[in-house]
């Protein structure tokens, strides 16, 4: 029986140590940034699309953090401190980016720094330079918790009995061809079925390695959200896939401390071109417990 328990505890201990060693950090780190153009964003239109002609379009670092500004489409732009209506103000200008060439700029001044293509004055952006450690609010974040605020307190009841429960992640997507934004949606339940509210994630999209979706710091009231990809380089197919992954952050408003299983969620979901239905399921290594526990009958005390 001893020598059943010894064992049972080395397994949970290399389950542990997979699960952390496959997972990234939970908490959004602004100490760098890496801001894209969308692709084909050297034509008019990218202006009219969710997230614009930069991704994100929104962009936060801290005081003495790094913004790569990193030039991923075919066309050479610049990366210039200013509007195309008033001109440059001076905080950063990258000159002329050529496809695959980069320009990293150590943000030096807090606040809110307006920046456009000089070359394509419809690509406008935002960078917000802030305190180190200080919590991101976007205008749209800043809305939605606004509406929601007078539903806060049984909301906070639902985080608390949902807090130490294991999460649901269901991940779904159409197909999309060549130059087409991917709309993604992403909906989070409990492993019994029941909704969650105030949840915080993360969601990087890749395809081919080319960064077409990076959403940090989401809050979401009621766990179902949509999201939409830059147009997508290639169709989506087995052999160019787009891969999603979602870290969650946590149960709880932006300026509150967070509950539930921050962190574990590090899993890479492919999206084919006949749109799977991904699901993942967080805290793997309490289900692997259950597991072997229930072989033993030895329930570790933690």
């Amino acid at each position: 029986m001893k020598t059943k328990a010894i064992s049972s505890f080395f397994v949970l201990f290399a389950i542990a140590a997979g699960v952390v060693a496959m997972t990234p950090t939970a908490f959004a780190d602004h100490s760098e940034v890496l801001v894209v153009p969308t692709q084909g964003s050297g034509a008019p239109g990218c202006e009219e699309v969710q997230y614009g002609c930069y991704i994100p379009g929104t962009a936060t670092v801290d005081l003495g953090g790094v913004v790569i500004f990193s030039n991923t489409d075919s066309a050479a732009h610049t990366f210039s401190a200013g509007t195309a209506a008033d001109g440059p103000t001076g905080e950063f200008d990258t000159s002329m980016v050529m496809a695959g060439q980069s320009y990293e700029w150590t943000a030096d001044t807090l606040g809110e720094i307006d920046y456009f293509c000089m070359v394509h004055p419809w690509m406008t952006g935002l960078i917000i330079v802030q305190e180190a450690e200080a919590e991101e609010h976007d205008a749209a974040e800043m809305a939605h918790d606004d509406a929601a605020e007078m539903a806060h307190d049984d909301d906070a009841e639902m985080e608390m009995a949902h807090s130490d429960e294991e999460l649901m992640v269901e991940i779904s997507s159409s197909s999309a061809d060549a130059g087409e934004m991917l709309t993604i949606e992403v909906v989070f339940t409990t492993m019994s079925g029941e909704g969650v509210s105030h949840i915080n994630y993360d969601i990087t999209a890749t395809q081919n390695g080319e960064v077409v979706l990076n959403d940090t710091s989401v809050h979401d009231h009621d766990g179902i959200v949509e999201h939409t990809t830059a147009p997508l380089p290639e169709a989506t197919s087995d052999e160019t896939p787009v891969e999603v992954e979602v870290i969650f952050n946590g149960y709880g408003m932006p300026d509150e401390d967070k509950t539930g299983p921050i962190g574990q969620v590090a899993s890479k979901h492919v999206v084919p071109e006949f749109g799977t239905v991904a699901m993942m399921i967080l805290v793997v290594a309490i289900i692997s417990i259950i597991a072997v526990t229930a072989k033993s009958r030895v329930i570790p005390r933690f």
